[in-house]
């Protein structure tokens, strides 16, 4: 089976990737909307755990690839691995995200720029990796992407580096520390320009730095969401994850860009749904719902 779906965006040449699956306890990925509700649309496990995609979008552009969020990587213990379901070995111990690269023809070599939409294990754990053979040992990862530039929020990094209770499950130095330490990050602040037609833009409320990546050309545009709607489920405005540090900045956030999403016809890709990466939005009475793309 087929990890990449190829797209276009006017010129650019897109792909999401499918990086393997985790699964996350349902109350916490649909927050105050009972059970009930959310599992009409996606089915629990016996550990109450719901199906999650680790889908990353790479973009073929002029100045070199780039790629959008990094799935988990291959640095989590066995524990870890069972607690969130993880399933993203790929062939010869390399990552699924490694193998869909290499559908494509490339390696991770040949990536120029990672953009992160916030530093969560599960969408920066990528970003390093650990040698087969070197074990788990804390200092021993690597640049996955030794050719790349690293780019998210500045106020995103520092955030994640004041470790608390809430937010040392999530932010895990192992995944940035690095980064830092090897002087490969560029850092914004704020709405701005990556690259000609590539674009971050604040969407706060899963955390106070958390962006979306905009793909746009010939009068096309294409939105990297990330988690302020993880999954074509969560387009209703109402249903916000639990893991949300500020669910009513999420609202508001959610509600701004699927208002400009469905006026201008976008291309949405969802990170984190098991099986729609790619879909457009249309009203649905006060929220929205999801239409998938025309063939």
């Amino acid at each position: 089976m087929s990890l990449v779906s190829t797209f276009r965006v006017g010129r650019l040449t897109c792909h999401t990737l499918e990086g393997g699956q985790q699964r996350l306890d349902g109350g916490a990925m649909f927050g105050v909307v009972p059970k009930p509700l959310w599992s009409r649309q996606i089915g629990a496990d016996d550990r109450n755990r719901v199906p999650l995609a680790l889908r990353c979008l790479l973009v073929e552009h002029d100045d070199g690839l780039v790629l959008i969020d990094t799935g988990i990587g291959n640095k989590e213990s066995d524990k870890a691995r069972d607690i969130y379901g993880i399933e993203n070995t790929g062939l010869a111990g390399a990552t699924q995200l490694d193998d869909a690269l290499a559908e494509l023809g490339f390696t991770a070599t040949d990536v120029r720029f990672v953009i992160n939409t916030h530093l969560h294990f599960d969408h920066a754990g990528g970003n390093t990796m650990i040698p087969e053979g070197s074990g788990l040992a804390d200092g021993d990862e690597q640049l996955a992407f030794p050719n790349a530039t690293y780019i998210v929020q500045k106020g995103e990094l520092e955030f994640g580096g004041r470790s608390n209770e809430r937010l040392s499950p999530s932010y895990l130095p192992k995944n940035f520390a690095p980064v830092t330490a090897a002087g490969r990050w560029r850092l914004l602040k704020g709405d701005a320009e990556i690259l000609p037609g590539i674009r971050a833009v604040l969407t706060p409320g899963h955390v106070p730095h958390h962006q979306s990546v905009m793909i746009s050309d010939g009068g096309e545009t294409a939105c990297f969401l990330g988690d302020v709607v993880p999954t074509t489920v969560h387009l209703r405005l109402p249903w916000i994850m639990g893991f949300d540090l500020e669910p009513l900045v999420t609202l508001e956030s959610k509600r701004r860009l699927l208002t400009q999403a469905e006026a201008d016809g976008w291309i949405l890709v969802f990170e984190h749904d098991p099986e729609r990466g790619l879909g457009t939005v249309v009203k649905d009475g006060k929220s929205f719902g999801f239409q998938a793309l025309e063939s």
